[in-house]
């Protein structure tokens, strides 16, 4: 099975340089963002062809904008890196018509320092970098809204930005990136929030953060198809292969404790 890497092309050379998603049942196209959760959804691949004869191709991106307009204009026929808040926002936003076929990890969100051991040494005036895309980055908040650092107007509010902050004693500095650049602008801020999809390849483990989810997160990944595919046979294998023991194993290899399977 082969891997195909995309950064984020223009929907019309997207579709040239990957193609239409495959009409035929037995062959579909998933993307994934590069890094660790691609060898999950290999070891569901390998499954899926051995129990189903399913022949799963997997497209690789290096941001997360492009496999939801890849998997919208038919170019993948699923894609698993993003939890379903992301989706929704990204419905919402663009008028995607997307479903959920299955769930597969939680992967919590941590807040790192190359500067500072505890989250008690941040000193007032720091300077905090927040994954851009709407969802996580009010996920990061709200984490900094729960330890009591900062006050939103609405702590339920999972889209919230550092607009939403109505108090922020400490006088903290937010600087709003993408969340693939996380971990390349830390050593120049105070505080990083960086997904556990972009922390573990740059060797970051929630053991490392000063701020961290624990395992009742809502943000549980899913696997994400157009509306009307979610019962189609070749998306339930997928599914099927992907909920299972194997690849549980293999995500405790990669992440530890840093994956808790969404499906149970």
């Amino acid at each position: 099975m082969r891997n195909i890497l995309i950064g984020g092309l223009a929907a019309s050379a997207l579709t040239l340089a990957i193609g239409q998603a495959s009409a035929n049942e037995h062959s579909i196209k998933v993307g994934t963002v590069a890094g660790p959760e691609t060898e999950v959804m290999q070891v569901a691949a390998d499954i899926a062809e051995r129990e189903h004869g399913l022949d799963v191709e997997i497209i690789e991106f290096t941001d997360y904008v492009t496999p939801n307009a890849a998997l919208a204009d038919g170019s993948l026929d699923a894609n698993a890196y993003q939890h379903e808040p992301y989706m929704q926002s990204m419905v919402e936003d663009r008028g995607y018509d997307f479903a959920i076929a299955g769930r597969t990890f939680v992967y919590p969100i941590g807040a790192y320092s190359e500067k500072y051991d505890s989250i008690d040494a941040l000193p007032d005036g720091a300077t905090i970098a927040l994954p851009n895309d709407p969802s996580n980055e009010g996920r990061s908040l709200i984490l900094l809204h729960n330890e009591g650092l900062v006050t939103l107007d609405d702590p339920e509010n999972l889209e919230a930005t550092p607009l939403d902050v109505v108090e922020n004693p400490h006088d903290f500095e937010f600087r709003e990136i993408e969340a693939a650049q996380l971990p390349r602008v830390l050593p120049d801020v105070d505080m990083a929030f960086i997904n556990n999809t972009f922390a573990q390849p740059a060797g970051l483990t929630l053991d490392d953060a000063l701020i961290k989810e624990g395992p009742e997160s809502p943000y549980v990944n899913i696997i994400a198809v157009r509306a009307g595919d979610e019962d189609k046979e070749s998306i339930q294998q997928l599914v099927d292969a992907y909920q299972s023991e194997e690849v549980e194993t293999k995500a405790e290899e990669l992440f530890g404790a840093q994956a808790v399977p969404g499906w149970k």
